[in-house]
């Protein structure tokens, strides 16, 4: 078993694999047969392979292929791969992205000191490392920005929001945008919200959407109820050019914000599509 190097847990700021693996890692036993492992596989919308652990201890790694040419009764210790990679929870996520790409594999099993199973990344959760890190950037532009124009001082956290207490600041989205971010959203892959909070002192709060419009319409219409945002938080004495848009054009919530499907995304114009 290969750990692919740890930095020991490093305070440099940079994201590591334990902020972004998953902690609930579904498993096999050794002992398991080839049967009962494809089955599971075949039955499960997300996983084409799982660790096969003893306890914690992770063995071994088996995957969809390692079962196709074994015999149903074949027990999953004489088919698993051995030669196996993991990563250690303090690895720096960019160094995970490398050996997941070099080694061509799709998930990662993370283990501690002593080989306990302890998460698993996939290139999905590295992905999603590289778009939530371009997010501060956003965050911290905007809150200067805020600063510069209303000449006050603004704080920034990040929690998780109810959709239905957000009052959006854009008039429509677009219906080809909306499938992307759909797709995205049920792989774990959108990048946090930014939101504006002008009643900070309030329990309930005076949500802004400043950014996330297509996000949040794509969470709604699969029953999402919450998304995970960078909150901004506001003097209320503050009156923002947003909540001025937001009430010129009688944006109360999500409903009256319009669909439009017969105009591609801006950005969809910039590229083209094999026919």
């Amino acid at each position: 078993m290969d750990v692919a190097a740890a930095d020991g847990g490093t305070t440099d700021g940079k994201p590591k694999v334990k902020d972004y693996m998953t902690r609930d890692v579904a498993t096999v036993s050794p002992d398991a047969t080839v049967e009962e492992v494809a089955r599971r596989i075949a039955e499960s919308d997300k996983h084409n392979g799982y660790p096969v652990c003893d306890g914690r201890r992770v063995e071994g790694f088996v995957s969809a292929r390692d079962l196709l040419l074994a015999d149903d009764g074949e027990p999953i210790f004489k088919v698993m791969s051995q030669d196996l990679i993991v990563a250690h929870p303090d690895m720096d996520v960019n160094d995970a992205a490398r050996v997941i790409l070099r080694s061509g594999i799709q998930k990662l099993p993370v283990v501690d000191d002593a080989g306990n199973l302890v998460g698993i990344i996939s290139n999905t959760d590295v992905i999603r490392s590289q778009i939530e890190r371009a997010t501060p950037e956003k965050v911290g532009k905007l809150m200067r920005t805020l600063e510069s124009i209303h000449d006050t001082e603004v704080e920034q956290t990040r929690r998780e929001v109810p959709l239905d207490e957000l009052t959006p600041t854009q008039g429509k989205v677009y219906a080809d945008e909306l499938e992307g971010r759909t797709y995205e959203l049920e792989r774990g892959l959108a990048e946090p919200l930014v939101v504006i909070d002008c009643a900070p002192n309030s329990p309930e709060g005076d949500f802004l959407l400043a950014d996330g419009h297509h996000r949040v319409m794509a969470a709604d219409k699969i029953d999402i109820d919450e998304m995970d945002a960078y909150v901004i938080l506001v003097d209320e004495d503050v009156e923002l050019g947003m909540q001025k848009t937001a009430e010129k054009e009688g944006l109360d919530g999500l409903d009256d914000v319009k669909v439009v499907d017969y105009a591609r995304h801006p950005l969809v114009e910039t590229t083209k599509r094999l026919q």
